[in-house]
């Protein structure tokens, strides 16, 4: 085989390990929404309670992102997803002496730490692809947020097969066995080399970019959007439509499986046309969407086809801006940039359950909330008008 098309097959196994990796760590990341209601039961939780244990695996993603992005730059992505597969397979054998809500908080912790995964692939894969190519290749890495979908879908399945601590169990040996295929198979780029300076001092310079805030406004929105209703929608369904449990974690698996498989149709036509074009139709298209679903009180066909056209478009945008972030972010400190942006898509996922579960509970309806994104989008495409610039697409 020649030089180069050894190169070629390394980057694409690259690409396979990162995304399947990214995978297991978001079923990990995701597996307290899933078992929300039945957790509920089981601890006589209120709507606020439930809403607080599912935000929290959001709130330490977002932190754990900052952290995991610095440290991607200085010891490169091969490390990263190794240590990461270890600390999910703790935090998912850690739900099988869960025994009060209590001890599901400090699972939570564990399991939010499975949620930085995504912003260690963006600098490990730049680095192998050349810029031309990094939207395409960015949103087919970004199919790895399929792992939540997996998790809504395969984790009630496993329970009913094999029993709850059995499933916890295999779950931990997928994502010890991942850490070690990772250890054999897995490569830095060549072209890849540790940053220079002082961790802080990256953090510091990636946050002095202008366009690092832009797009982590833009992230926090849309990415906050996808993981609130991957984390609440089984909720919202069940309580809302009065769906079965397995009914909605399935429905909610298809939005989430719909959003993932948008992203890379986000990235290529980043590539296209260019990411604000994207990142701005999106939003437009998000708010009216928001506003649709808000109020409707059956789960009919024009219910449906609204709440998977949002799947779409959310899952676009969050391409696009993902794109925008491996053509501009410069390489020394990408995994520092990539850190901040995914932290505010974290973030932005963390309020929205809280918002989501008080609303109800004042309300009785979830809708004031949805309205509430939908205004929270337009604020922030007329914000991206005022500060995109060409150079941006």
């Amino acid at each position: 085989m020649s030089k180069t098309n050894r190169k070629s097959s390394r980057k694409y196994l690259s690409l396979f390990l990162a995304t399947t990796t990214l995978a297991l760590n978001f079923w990990v990341w995701s597996l307290l929404s899933p078992l929300g209601t039945k957790y509920a039961e089981q601890f006589t939780l209120n709507p606020s309670n439930l809403a607080f244990l599912l935000a929290i695996p959001v709130l330490i993603g977002a932190i754990g992102r900052i952290t995991f992005g610095v440290l991607t730059d200085k010891f490169g992505g091969r490390a990263m997803f190794i240590l990461i597969c270890l600390i999910s397979s703790i935090a998912a054998a850690s739900l099988i002496f869960a025994e009060s809500y209590p001890h599901l908080l400090i699972c939570a912790v564990l399991l939010g730490v499975s949620g930085a995964t995504f912003v260690i692939g963006i600098p490990y894969l730049s680095a192998w692809f050349p810029a031309s190519q990094r939207g395409l290749v960015l949103g087919i890495y970004s199919l790895g947020n399929a792992g939540t979908a997996i998790s809504g879908f395969m984790t009630p399945m496993l329970i009913n097969w094999l029993g709850q601590d059995t499933t916890f169990l295999l779950i931990a040996l997928l994502l010890l066995m991942t850490a070690v295929i990772f250890w054999v198979f897995g490569q830095n780029a060549q072209k890849w080399k540790p940053a220079s300076g002082s961790s802080f001092m990256r953090l510091r310079q990636a946050a002095a970019l202008r366009i690092t805030w832009d797009l982590a406004i833009t992230y926090g929105i849309v990415f906050g959007a996808f993981v609130a209703f991957g984390v609440y929608l089984p909720v919202l369904l069940k309580i809302v439509y009065n769906l079965s449990l397995t009914d909605a974690a399935a429905r909610a698996a298809g939005f989430i499986v719909l959003a993932t498989i948008a992203r890379p149709i986000g990235g290529w036509l980043s590539d296209k046309l260019g990411g604000k074009v994207v990142v701005q139709s999106s939003l437009l298209l998000v708010c009216l969407l928001a506003s649709f679903v808000a109020f409707q009180s059956t789960l009919t066909i024009h219910t449906t086809a609204a709440y998977l056209s949002l799947a779409f478009v959310l899952g676009c945008a969050c391409g696009a801006t993902f794109a925008m972030v491996g053509k501009l972010a410069n390489p020394n400190i990408m995994g520092s940039v990539t850190g901040i942006v995914g932290a505010a898509g974290s973030l932005g996922g963390f309020i929205p359950p809280l918002i989501l579960g008080v609303t109800y509970q004042f309300t009785n309806t979830y809708g004031f909330a949805l309205l509430g994104l939908a205004l929270s989008v337009i604020i922030v495409f007329v914000y991206n008008r005022g500060r995109f610039k060409k150079s941006t697409g």
